[in-house]
């Protein structure tokens, strides 16, 4: 067995692929640790338990799979959302006093005024304290009642209620509404198959349309095509193959556009500074203190990482959330040669190979340290408010670069800005006073006691460890 979660049956009828080819289980023979299976062109085979539990191409097929009593496990609490579990609790209580009198299940454990007038186990029946539990409930308020799951209760339903706690237990107790949505693979014909890919090339580069629009080009796709004898899956049906052959399409289509124009919609493929430069914003692990009051805050950084040599190539602090300015002026800072400070030495002003340093400063007019400066070709982001800001847009318009926001449910596509927080946690962060941990289950007592650096010695630090550490690691450039 390779798992719960990849369950073979085995049972006559039921449907498996092996290497791609769909077969049938025609006999079980668990005498002899074998099934019979026969193909859709009659050819017949016998496999053995060992060899279908042990091979990577067989899975159970989703013609089957998928129907009213194959496919579905069992029904469990852990299938219940927490908020509902309480009320699958409540619904066994009720049924608990019917069946026994007490709402805890245990006559040697009453409740508080246990057997109630009309529940006492010793002088009703079972058909007596049902009819006397159908009353209580349709006396709730009606609001109350559906809230709680109990709106419309006759007989028969405490019956089939009953019947469900006694075969799933409390999981039985739950609307089906309630549980988790039924696995399986939903199938559909080759001309169904044809439809969809026919939808799905025709929208691909139109503008976005809604599933219910594309259920209907379906039909129409079939109806022109194969006539009006082919059957056509519901819209349900059509959401699910959708969403998996093609996946959720959260991707707004000018950024999928921009994705395929820039990079081939192939793998991204950085081979020069300042092709993809990375932009993210997280809130500083360290209390600052304000300039003006001394009071302990918190501020945010926002940086640029340049994807390919790995190297911050500029970043702010900002006492509340940045803005577009703030991060308009941070793309400025990555096309500007960063100035040496007093406090620097010469070891942190790096001569730029094939150009002498004295042509660099005299362009920029100082002298410049030892930082990456280009003209970004591609600006990666989230999908934060501020970096789809119009002001923003504009900027980046401007300059030239190609806006390519990170897309949904990718992690990997700012993994390289999400390693350089963490780098920059560990290596600076956690040796200054008033760092913070992580999050707050990290904390320390009282981080913001005791003596901390101001906005302005926190950003000098951090322009200083970047120029002489960061950048100057085997970490970067790597």
């Amino acid at each position: 067995m390779r798992g719960t979660a990849a369950v073979l049956d085995l049972s006559p009828g039921a449907g498996l692929v092996v290497d791609g080819r769909e077969w049938t289980v025609e006999r079980r023979e668990p005498h002899l640790g074998r099934v019979q299976l026969v193909a859709a062109d009659g050819e017949r085979q016998a496999v053995s338990f060992r060899f279908l539990a042990n091979h990577p191409g067989c899975r159970a097929s989703s013609r089957t799979a998928a129907g009213p009593e194959r496919g579905r496990q069992v029904r469990t609490t852990g299938d219940l959302p927490r908020e509902r579990r309480e009320l699958a609790l409540l619904r066994m209580a009720h049924l608990l006093e019917v069946a026994t009198g007490f709402r805890g299940g245990d006559p040697l454990r009453p409740g508080p005024g246990e057997p109630r007038t009309g529940y006492d186990p010793g002088t009703t029946t079972l058909s007596q304290r049902r009819l006397a539990k159908v009353t209580e409930l349709a006396a709730l308020d009606p609001q109350q009642a559906k809230l709680l799951g109990l709106a419309r209760v006759g007989y028969r339903t405490l019956i089939r209620w009953e019947r469900d706690r006694r075969r799933f237990g409390l999981a039985g107790c739950a609307d089906g509404r309630w549980l988790r949505e039924s696995g399986g693979h939903p199938s559909v014909s080759e001309q169904v198959r044809e439809a969809l890919f026919a939808v799905r090339e025709e929208t691909r580069y139109a503008s976005r349309v809604s599933m219910r629009t594309k259920e209907r080009m379906v039909h129409r796709y079939v109806r022109e095509r194969f006539g009006d004898g082919v059957p056509v899956p519901g819209y349900d049906t059509l959401r699910r193959v959708w969403r998996e052959w093609f996946g959720p399409g959260g991707t707004r289509p000018r950024y999928a556009r921009t994705v395929e124009t820039v990079f081939d919609g192939g793998h991204v493929l950085v081979h020069r500074p300042g092709q993809v430069v990375a932009l993210d914003t997280t809130v500083l692990p360290v209390f600052v203190r304000e300039g003006v009051f001394g009071e302990p805050v918190k501020v945010h950084l926002t940086i640029a990482l340049d994807v390919y040599t790995h190297s911050v190539c500029a970043f702010r602090l900002t006492l509340v959330s940045d803005t577009a300015v703030d991060v308009a002026m941070l793309l400025r800072d990555v096309m500007m040669p960063l100035p040496m400070r007093a406090e620097w030495g010469e070891d942190l002003e790096w001569p730029y190979p094939g150009l002498p340093a004295a042509v660099v400063a005299q362009f920029a007019g100082h002298k410049v340290a030892g930082l990456p400066f280009f003209a970004p070709e591609t600006v990666t982001t989230d999908h934060g408010a501020v970096y789809r800001n119009h002001h923003l847009v504009e900027v980046q318009r401007v300059l030239g670069c190609n806006v390519l926001p990170a897309r949904a449910l990718r992690p990997t596509d700012k993994a390289a800005c999400e390693r350089a927080f963490g780098v920059i946690r560990q290596l600076l962060f956690e040796q200054l006073p008033g760092y913070t941990g992580v999050d707050v289950a990290d904390r320390g007592a009282d981080p913001a006691d005791g003596p901390l650096l101001t906005v302005e010695e926190m950003e000098h630090l951090i322009a200083t460890w970047v120029v002489a550490v960061f950048t100057d690691r085997g970490l970067c450039c790597s």
